[in-house]
């Protein structure tokens, strides 16, 4: 009963934030998985598609505090996370928080700060603090970064770091709108201003959720899928297809692995299930693993996009094992 009323109110949350929001179903279904498994997403499109919109109608719906920070060349860590400012008055120095002390942080065109602010974000991420003025302060709970990047200009930025990218439990990229979802884009943004959405559920809501996404069971079959398509994507790994070895240089690894397994649970969670199917794994597999996989030089000249080879993953990797007969380990 406790997973029919929360999977219940988790779609609340989703049905009132697409009211908002035009043609973007899968991807605030992504968005909303990340938010139930505590991890961020890295969401890349092209500008004008409403990214701000979406991280404030989630905050909305879910009774959560929201933030938004445009990353810039100039911005310094303190302007994000905070700093000890002097007090007169009292002859001591007080810590001032920034905009990073919030449940859901929108870090907009984030591979525009400069590599010591996105060191700052990656301990916000990771550990949910900050560290100023040689204090640690800890974060709001929950803490979720939903982070943009613009895929058309590439000037004056400086691309992620491997370590700050795998922190990211899921990588989004959002198509261009078809016709009939941009004339209703016009039809909304041109006439009167709507309200936000109405809150569908408190701030213990959305951490009684996180707490039972972790609960949902997963079978051995279904870890050891994980596991092999994970391993499967190394180019040195002799199951590996033939794709892989040919335009890969790097493949997932460990957080890889976590992060099937973590956002499987939350779409059985989001399904009303209680456990992780092998289909599960793969309906997330691409946004999961996208931003793991490092091309190689080969891969990139002949125009191999991480999606295709995640897609080579999927139809070499079978869900079960097959089983070695007895002649044929003897013939080995």
């Amino acid at each position: 009963m406790e997973l029919a009323e929360l999977r219940s109110r988790a779609g609340d949350i989703l049905d009132e934030v697409e009211r908002a929001i035009v043609g973007k179903r899968d991807a605030l279904e992504l968005i909303l998985l990340a938010v139930l498994c505590d991890g961020h997403v890295l969401l890349e499109d092209y500008p004008g598609l409403a990214k701000t919109l979406i991280a404030r109608s989630f905050a909305y719906a879910s009774s959560l505090r929201f933030s938004r920070i445009q990353f810039t060349p100039d911005l310094m860590p303190s302007d994000v996370t905070g700093a000890s400012i002097f007090d007169q008055r009292r002859a001591e120095f007080e810590f001032v928080p920034r905009p990073i002390f919030t449940n859901i942080l929108l870090a907009d065109e984030i591979n525009r700060a400069p590599p010591k602010t996105q060191a700052a974000l990656l301990e916000a991420m990771q550990e949910h603090q900050v560290t100023a003025g040689g204090k640690r302060h800890k974060l709001p709970n929950p803490f979720f970064v939903l982070a943009t990047q613009n895929p058309i200009e590439q000037e004056g930025t400086y691309p992620l770091p491997e370590a700050q990218l795998d922190r990211f439990l899921l990588k989004v990229i959002v198509p261009q709108p078809s016709e009939d979802e941009l004339c209703d884009v016009l039809t909304r943004t041109t006439g009167r201003e709507q309200g936000a959405p109405p809150r569908v559920m408190a701030r213990d809501g959305v951490l009684q959720l996180r707490a039972l996404c972790r609960d949902i069971a997963i079978a051995e079959p279904v870890v050891r899928y994980a596991a092999r398509l994970v391993r499967a994507s190394d180019p040195t790994d002799k199951d590996a297809p033939e794709l892989v070895k040919k335009g890969v240089r790097f493949g997932a690894a460990v957080r890889g692995a976590q992060s099937l397994v973590l956002a499987g649970k939350a779409v059985a969670l989001c399904e009303g299930r209680a456990n992780v199917s092998f289909a599960d794994v793969q309906k997330v597999a691409k946004p999961a693993l996208r931003h793991r996989i490092i091309r190689s030089f080969e891969g990139e000249a002949d125009g191999i996009t991480t999606d295709a080879v995640i897609d080579a993953l999927l139809a070499a990797v079978p869900t079960r094992p097959a089983q070695v007969t007895a002649e044929q380990k003897a013939r080995a």
